[in-house]
C-alpha cells in the first residue's frame, strides 16, 4: 500500500446523510477468489520463476546486453503477475479484515507466491556481483537496457548488506512469519470495541469524536481510547517487541548501520538529507508547533490544553458534515483548475469502482491508494465521514492515484516511486484544494477556519510525523539492548510528545499508549518521515508555482510521469529545487510559518 492517513480502523457505521459512497469494484483484477483467470496465473507463476531460475541462475554474468534486457523483461512479467495475485488477495481483506475466509485466502496467496518466487532470490544477488564497468558498457550499447538503469542501481545499493544466497533464500520464506504478525496488529486494531455515551463503535468512528465541538465528547473518546489500548497493551507492545527484534536481527546480519539505513537505502535518499530534514523541523517546533497550540490555547479560551484539544475544531467554525458529490466536485474541479488533465485522469476513480469510500465494520482503517499493476489501475480506499478533513483526504489519495497511473507507463520495474517522492502529488493534490477553498473564502472568519484546518494539517504531518521518526529512532535503539516492557515503550512516546506539541499542553494518564494504534510502526518502519519529506517538498514546489506559473504544469507532469526512474535530485532540478541543501526545507517550513503570521495578525 502506498499510504495510509493516521487515523485508524473502523466505525459501526456513519455513512448516513453523505449520499451514495462508491464501492470497489476488483474484477478488474479477477472476478472473485475462485475464478480460473487466477488459479491460471497461479499455475503460470510457479513454470515462469522455476523456468527463469533454470535458464539464468548462475549464468547471469555471460549475458551480453539483449540477453540482460530479455531476462528484465521476464523479471517484470513476473512481478506483474505475482503483483496481481497479491494486489487481489489484499484489497479484499481490507475491505473486511475480521472475515476469517479472506484472511485465509490472503495468507495462502502469500505462502504460494513466496514459495514460487523463492528461486528468484539468485537474481539480485547476481546482479550485484556484475562488474560495474561492463555494466556501463551494456548500457551505451543498449539504450532499452539504460532505461533500466535506475533499478539496477537501487538494487546494486544493497550489494554491501548482501547475505549468502543460502541465507538470502532463508529469509524470503521467513518473510511470512513477520506477515502474519503484521496481520494480528491489523486484526486487533479492527476488532476492538469502544463505547462511548453509551454507543459502541470501532476505532474510526472513535478517533473521529477527538475532532467534535463537543469538549466533552471528546475528553470522553480519549478516555475511552486510553481505556481501550490499556487493555491491549500487552498485544501491542509484544508485537512491537517482536518486529523490531526480527528488524535487528536481520539488520545486524546484514551489517547496516544504524535502523533507518534500510528504509533510506529502500528511499533512494541519503541518511544525511533525511537527518538536515529532521534537524530542521525539530529546530523550528517552537515557530511551528508551540506557536500555534498557544493560539488556538486562547481561542478555545482555556487555561491549559489537553490531548483532545489537539485536533478540536475552532469556536467560530460551524459543525458541518460535507456530502459525497460536494466533496468530490470541490476536489475535482481544485484539479481541473490547475489543469484539466488532473481532473481526466481522477475521473475513473469515482464512476468505475475505484474508491470504497464507506465506514463498515471489519473494514481496514485509515485511506490510502494502492497501485496494484501497471496494466491495470490503482484503487483507493478511504473511510469517509463527511468532516472537512475527509474531503482533504480524498484530495490527498486521489493524488497518489494520479501519480500512480501516470507512472505506470514506466513499467512494472520503474514505476513504483520512493516514499519520499511518493507523497508529491498528494500533498500537491491537497494544497491545490486548500488553495482553490481559501480563494473562496466569504470572508474573515472562514479565511480564519481554512487557514488553521491547512496548518493543523501541516503540523500532523511534519511536526507529528518527524516526533513519530524520533519516537521509532528510540524504540529500535533500546530494542537493540532488550525486552522492552509497556512501560518502557510508553516512556518513550512521552519522550517525544511534549517536545513536538509544546508548552500549551497538558497529557492526560493514558495518553502514553497511544503509540499503540499507529499501523506505520508495525508495517514500514521510519515510514513516517517520507510525510515530511513531502510535505516540504510540496512547499518547496507550491511557491514555485506562485512565482512562475509559467510552463509548470508539463515539468509538473513529467516529474509525475518519471516513477521512480529518476533520483530526486534530479526530478527537483527542472524547479530549481535540491532537496539537499539544508536551506531547501527551511524554504518549505516558511510557508508554514508565514501561515501563523497571518493567523496571529488577525488576532490585532
Amino acid at each position: 500500500m502506498t499510504d495510509t492517513v493516521l487515523r485508524d480502523a473502523n466505525a459501526p457505521s456513519g455513512n448516513k446523510n453523505l449520499g451514495d459512497l462508491p464501492e470497489w469494484d476488483l474484477s478488474d483484477l479477477y472476478a472473485g477468489e475462485d475464478a480460473p483467470e487466477l488459479q491460471r496465473d497461479l499455475d503460470w507463476l510457479q513454470t515462469a520463476c522455476a523456468e527463469f531460475a533454470a535458464d539464468y541462475e548462475g549464468k547471469l554474468d555471460t549475458l551480453d546486453a539483449a540477453g540482460l534486457l530479455d531476462c528484465l523483461h521476464r523479471d517484470e512479467a513476473i512481478s506483474r503477475t505475482a503483483g496481481r495475485i497479491m494486489s487481489f488477495a489484499g484489497l479484499r481483506y481490507y475491505q473486511l479484515t475480521t472475515d476469517g475466509g479472506r484472511a485465509k485466502f490472503l495468507s495462502d496467496c502469500q505462502e504460494k507466491v513466496t514459495n514460487y518466487t523463492t528461486p528468484l532470490v539468485f537474481f539480485s544477488l547476481e546482479l550485484n556481483r556484475l562488474d560495474e564497468g561492463a555494466l556501463k558498457a551494456m548500457y551505451a550499447e543498449n539504450a532499452d537496457l539504460a532505461r533500466y538503469a535506475p533499478v539496477i542501481r537501487r538494487i546494486r545499493a544493497m550489494k554491501p548488506h548482501q547475505l549468502s544466497d543460502e541465507l538470502e533464500k532463508f529469509l524470503h520464506d521467513l518473510g511470512v512469519v513477520g506477515d502474519a504478525w503484521e496481520r494480528l496488529f491489523d486484526e486487533t486494531i479492527a476488532g476492538l470495541t469502544f463505547t462511548v455515551d453509551g454507543e459502541e463503535m470501532g476505532i474510526e468512528g472513535t478517533l473521529n469524536l477527538l475532532t467534535e465541538q463537543d469538549r466533552d465528547q471528546r475528553e470522553a473518546a480519549a478516555r475511552e481510547l486510553a481505556r481501550v489500548f490499556g487493555e491491549n497493551i500487552r498485544t501491542f507492545s509484544r508485537v512491537h517487541n517482536t518486529a523490531a527484534k526480527e528488524k535487528e536481527v536481520i539488520d545486524r546480519w546484514r551489517n547496516m548501520p544504524t535502523p533507518q539505513t534500510g528504509r533510506h537505502l529502500s528511499n533512494d535518499v541519503e541518511a544525511e538529507v533525511v537527518e538536515a530534514l529532521r534537524d530542521a523541523v525539530v529546530a523550528a517546533y517552537p515557530k511551528l508547533s508551540h506557536r500555534y497550540y498557544e493560539l488556538k490555547r486562547k481561542w478555545l479560551g482555556l487555561d491549559r490544553m489537553q490531548v483532545w484539544d489537539r485536533n478540536a475544531p475552532l469556536p467560530m467554525e460551524e459543525t458541518r458534515i460535507v456530502g459525497w458529490d460536494d466533496a468530490r466536485a470541490t476536489v475535482m474541479n481544485a484539479y481541473a483548475a490547475f489543469d484539466p488533465r488532473m481532473a481526466d485522469l481522477a475521473q475513473p476513480f469515482f464512476e468505475k469502482g475505484w474508491i470504497d469510500a464507506g465506514v463498515k465494520q471489519g473494514k481496514a482503517p485509515g485511506a490510502f491508494a494502492h497501485p496494484t499493476v501497471t496494466d491495470v489501475h490503482p484503487y483507493v480506499m478511504l473511510n469517509y465521514l463527511g468532516k472537512p478533513r475527509d474531503v482533504m483526504t480524498l484530495a490527498h489519495e486521489l493524488g497518489h492515484g494520479v501519480h500512480q497511473v501516470l507512472a505506470a507507463e514506466q513499467g512494472e520495474l520503474l514505476s513504483s516511486t520512493p516514499l519520499t517522492l511518493a507523497e508529491t502529488a498528494s500533498v500537491f493534490g491537497e494544497m491545490l484544494t486548500f488553495r482553490r477553498m481559501l480563494d473562496g473564502a466569504k470572508d474573515k472568519a472562514e479565511r480564519k477556519v481554512l487557514l488553521a484546518g491547512k496548518v493543523e494539517d501541516m503540523i500532523n504531518t511534519v511536526v507529528r510525523q518527524i516526533a513519530f521518526y524520533d519516537f521509532e529512532c528510540k524504540l529500535h535503539d533500546a530494542r537493540r539492548e532488550g525486552e522492552l516492557t509497556p512501560d518502557d515503550i510508553n516512556a518513550l512516546w512521552m519522550s517525544v510528545q511534549a517536545t513536538s506539541l509544546g508548552p500549551a499542553f497538558d497529557f492526560m494518564d493514558g495518553y502514553e499508549t497511544f503509540w499503540a494504534y499507529i499501523p506505520h510502526f508495525v508495517h514500514s518502519p521510519f515510514y513516517v518521515y517520507a510525510y515530511a519529506f513531502g510535505d516540504g517538498l510540496v512547499n518547496a514546489l507550491y511557491a514555485v508555482y506562485e512565482e512562475n506559473p509559467e510552463g509548470f504544469q508539463e515539468k509538473y507532469f513529467e516529474m509525475l510521469k518519471a516513477g521512480g526512474s529518476k533520483h530526486h535530485k534530479d526530478l527537483l532540478a527542472p524547479f530549481g529545487l535540491d532537496a539537499s541543501d539544508p536551506a531547501f526545507w527551511d524554504k518549505g517550513l516558511g510557508i508554514i510559518s508565514d501561515m501563523i503570521d497571518e493567523l496571529e495578525a488577525m488576532e490585532d
